[in-house]
């Protein structure tokens, strides 16, 4: 399986409003570092998983109106608590929706919001 990574960054805030968040229950500031990894069997004709170019931009686009935003008052979100893997779950159906019919098997999103501490989800394109 062949895989091809590229990274971005988002600035945020939000809250999380349960008890079990402790303090980040009130509004609070993240940066995250946004990976988005493609996974193909097979390598395209041109012998990439995709262009890396492009890769960049689909991933930018699909953050581009979360940055510098109150995630809790994000239209996508409203009612989320927006936790780590709730915002990497909203950017990858983001990004698949961009990549239909593309000859990928998946893809993963990871937000690393800190350098020893990461989430992230995978989608399957069926």
């Amino acid at each position: 399986m062949f895989h091809l990574t590229v990274r971005d960054h988002v600035m945020i805030a939000h809250s999380l409003p349960h008890p079990s968040f402790g303090p980040a229950q009130n509004l609070h500031g993240a940066t995250y570092v946004v990976e988005l990894t493609l996974w193909r069997e097979t390598l395209a004709s041109e012998s990439i998983v995709i262009d890396i170019g492009e890769a960049a931009e689909i991933l930018t686009q699909a953050l581009g109106d979360l940055n510098y935003r109150n995630l809790d008052e994000h239209p996508e979100l409203v009612g989320t608590l927006t936790t780590t893997e709730s915002v990497a779950q909203l950017i990858a159906e983001r990004v698949a929706s961009s990549l239909q019919n593309r000859g990928l098997t998946k893809l993963d999103v990871t937000l690393r919001e800190h350098p020893d501490a990461w989430a992230g989800y995978t989608k399957s394109f069926d």
